[in-house]
């Protein structure tokens, strides 16, 4: 899952958004 995170991280290409194991996007 972790790595998964990464992906969309990279995709949205926002370093500063993160989403949760429930798939909730989370702005750090």
């Amino acid at each position: 899952m972790i790595n998964n995170v990464t992906l969309v991280g990279r995709l949205t290409k926002d370093p500063d958004l993160r989403y949760t194991a429930s798939g909730t996007a989370v702005a750090t």
